[in-house]
């Protein structure tokens, strides 16, 4: 295998979860041995997955922080927030708190819907489109800029307490109806509202990016960055464009003009809750592996976000189950955890091949000077190979293995040598392997 760190490819912005729809206060609710265990195996860079980036749920119903419509778009609204409460938010204040000890500053806010007063259907829930946007008309008025305002109020408030997000998206699945807080959003809807949506964010002094469109499937993507291009306004205000996995995986590159790109969800929506390694299912922690081998080698990602991080609700949506005071990693955790933990905010891919059709491999260079070489043997034999590392900065140093397969779970192995940029491994069968290098 051959790693070059001459030829370089995306920046990482990290990997991450969401614990919306109150899964952050399961977590807060627990006991606190439990709770220690959840956040450690969440956040840690030492014993969990190390995850870098929380994506949180902007609340729309009577939790949000206006619960009550103004009367008209152009009323002065009546803001709700108590940064001090830990229940704000449906506990993701909290989390993000938790988080931020652990070091993470990479908080990605979101809203599923715009309140119901806003749409054309009066309810956060089943669709509904914001009123004046293309083919929204409400006798309510244009409540376009009123939307922005709300955002731009709930960023501030989070700044506020020491969480400023990252990242702001004004919509979830716009393709999608559901029961719960969903708003239908196409193209020609969600450049309209952007261009309102970027000046606002831009006008309140925030570093805040705005997100489009957190679409069901990269299939459906490219037509939002198209519609978009086409409107200088709103998409000079764009910084970040998100989609999910569900209806259409990321295997190629999206052009964005530049801009990154991140599966910010994607899960099983299964009735059980699967924790096997290679059972053969969609759950597994291999086909996860893969899944994340792909998108970041052949979509260019540079964010993987699976759903839920840790769930009170035992099915595949979670990679991590809570049962009382039982917390149950499941193995697409551990392969998650293989990237999370050794690849790190910042990192770049740079070029890595190999000879053997079943090993799959790709490498990192951290800012801090370490490699991380990830490596997925979907054979069924073992592999023995040497790695050559040219133009990464390091000659010699330490590689320490993390094995995660069936037996193992992100466990380190025996540490192997680097000598004049190479080094010697064996790969077993239907296992991933991250090897960490350092001086």
């Amino acid at each position: 295998m051959a790693v070059d760190g001459g030829t370089t490819f995306q920046r990482i912005d990290g990997f991450g979860v969401s614990e919306a729809f109150g899964q952050a206060n399961s977590i807060r609710n627990a006991n606190s041995t439990t709770r220690q265990r959840a956040l450690d195996l969440l956040f840690s860079t030492t014993t969990g997955a190390g995850f870098s980036i929380l994506r949180s749920i902007i609340p729309s119903g009577g939790d949000s922080i206006e619960p009550r419509s103004p009367g008209s778009p152009s009323a002065t609204p009546t803001y709700v927030w108590n940064g001090n409460n830990d229940a704000q938010d449906q506990g993701q204040v909290w989390l993000a708190r938790q988080a931020r000890g652990y070091g993470v500053t990479n908080f990605y806010n979101d809203a599923w819907s715009a309140p119901g007063f806003m749409k054309t259907n009066n309810s956060e829930a089943n669709g509904g489109s914001l009123c004046g946007t293309p083919g929204a008309s409400c006798a309510s008025g244009d409540w376009r800029q009123a939307y922005a305002n709300y955002l731009v109020q709930h960023a501030r408030f989070w700044a506020s307490v020491g969480l400023t997000p990252s990242a702001v998206g004004f919509v979830n699945e716009p393709s999608l109806t559901a029961s719960y807080s969903s708003m239908l959003v196409n193209p020609t809807q969600a450049t309209s509202f952007l261009a309102v949506l970027g000046p606002a964010m831009r006008a309140s002094g925030l570093p805040t990016k705005v997100v489009c469109c957190d679409t069901l499937g990269f299939n459906l993507l490219p037509n939002y960055v198209s519609s978009l291009a086409g409107n200088p306004a709103a998409n000079s205000g764009v910084g970040l464009f998100t989609s999910h996995g569900y209806s259409g995986a990321p295997t190629s590159p999206v052009s964005t003009g530049g801009r990154p790109v991140w599966e910010s969800e994607w899960s099983i929506n299964g009735s059980t809750f699967v924790t096997a390694w290679d059972d053969g299912s969609q759950s597994s922690g291999l086909t996860w592996a893969q899944r994340v081998h792909t998108g970041m080698t052949r979509a260019n990602l540079n964010a993987f976000l699976y759903f839920w991080g840790v769930s009170s609700t035992s099915h595949d949506s979670s990679l991590i189950g809570l049962n009382g005071s039982t917390l149950t990693p499941t193995k697409r955790f551990y392969a998650l955890a293989n990237y999370s933990r050794f690849i790190r905010p910042g990192a770049t891919r740079i070029a890595a091949s190999s000879g053997d059709s079943a090993l799959n491999v790709s490498a990192y260079r951290n800012t801090d000077g370490s490699l991380a070489i990830v490596v997925l043997n979907t054979g069924t034999s073992s592999a023995s190979t040497t790695f050559t590392v040219a133009n990464a900065g390091l000659t010699s140093g330490t590689v320490t293995p993390f094995l995660t397969n069936a037996t193992a779970s992100t466990a380190a192995q025996t540490a192997i040598p680097l000598n004049g940029g190479a080094f010697g491994a064996n790969v077993p069968a239907r296992s991933l392997v991250t090897y960490r290098i350092t001086r």
